[in-house]
């Protein structure tokens, strides 16, 4: 390792900043690996001979980032790499972890037919009290929750065959359960995204502190005769998940 091999250099950059940039340094090139504890504020001070609060913002800004989570009696543990999801592009869980060299997996707490909100609904073309297939879902990468999902699909769909069982949908992914048996496709979609904070019951799936920031992902996708298919709100960890899009000026 080598964050500790020289001193601080005197200069416009702050002291808690050059600690930060040799942790962050140091993980990206594995000498801190996920999973593992860097330095203690204790420990930064000794070595660098600097304050406790400036120990302490290093370690803020590096939480920050997305680097490290840091927890009473824990300390600062480094995160697994954030995944970065562009939103020119439409694809399953399944898919875009597959991309990033993940594993996904999936635990199934409800799946049942049931009369969805209005706006759902009005969404879905379905009329009043009609029901839709509803489902929720924590999505996971390597094991670790990343997204937790309330999806409603369209009855429509289900004229070749039933609904899906829990056993089904912890199995696979749900655009690929679609594609077999009911023979529909997922070709695009309307998204929003917007910021928001964990409830205790999301909190406690997604593994994260109550009041932790999300990214909430609301989208309508549909088949390729343009008929709607899914309304599914995705509530991501904000520490593990971001979203990039590619801007042209013209």
């Amino acid at each position: 390792m080598q964050w500790d091999r020289h001193g601080l250099i005197s200069g416009p950059q702050p002291l808690w900043w050059q600690i930060a940039d040799r942790l962050r340094r140091e993980i990206e090139f594995g000498g801190f690996k996920p999973g593992e504890a860097l330095p203690s504020e204790t420990l930064l001070n000794q070595v660098f001979g600097v304050s406790r609060t400036t120990a302490r913002t290093a370690l803020d800004k590096l939480e920050q980032e997305g680097l490290i989570s840091r927890r009473a009696g824990k300390g600062s543990i480094v995160l697994p790499p954030q995944v970065v999801q562009p939103l020119s592009q439409m694809a399953s869980f399944a898919e875009d972890m597959q991309r990033r060299g993940f594993t996904a997996s999936y635990q199934t707490l409800s799946a049942r037919m049931a009369v969805p909100p209005a706006d759902i609904a009005a969404a879905l073309r379905l009329d009043s009290h009609e029901k839709a297939f509803m489902s929720t879902r924590l999505l996971k990468a390597d094991a670790m929750p990343m997204a937790f999902s309330y999806s409603w699909l369209s009855p429509h769909i289900f004229t070749r065959r039933g609904v899906p069982g829990v056993d089904e949908l912890d199995r696979q992914s749900l655009y690929v359960w679609l594609e077999q048996h009911c023979s529909c496709r997922i070709i695009g979609g309307q998204e929003t995204i917007s910021a928001s904070i964990l409830t205790g019951e999301l909190s406690r799936a997604l593994q994260v502190a109550k009041g932790s920031a999300s990214l909430v992902a609301r989208r309508l996708s549909h088949d390729a005769h343009r008929q709607p298919v899914e309304y599914v709100t995705v509530h991501y960890r904000a520490d593990r998940y971001s979203f990039t899009i590619d801007l042209v000026r013209k």
